[in-house]
């Protein structure tokens, strides 16, 4: 059985969010937004955390 594309999917949605919240904090960072940029940095570290620990606790 090959599970390559729902490990891709798994993938896409630990990072997926956490990346475009980066990016759009990246241009408002670059567009003199300094707060909206911070929060949404703070948003992707948190995705992040939360993501890889609710489905590194389902993988084991």
């Amino acid at each position: 059985m090959n599970l390559d594309g729902l490990v891709g999917i798994l993938v896409l949605l630990l990072f997926g969010p956490a990346i475009l919240f980066a990016i759009i904090g990246f241009i408002l960072l670059f567009a003199k937004k300094r707060k909206a940029a911070k929060v949404l940095f703070i948003m992707a570290v948190v995705y992040v955390i939360i993501s890889l620990s609710i489905c590194g606790g389902m993988g084991s």
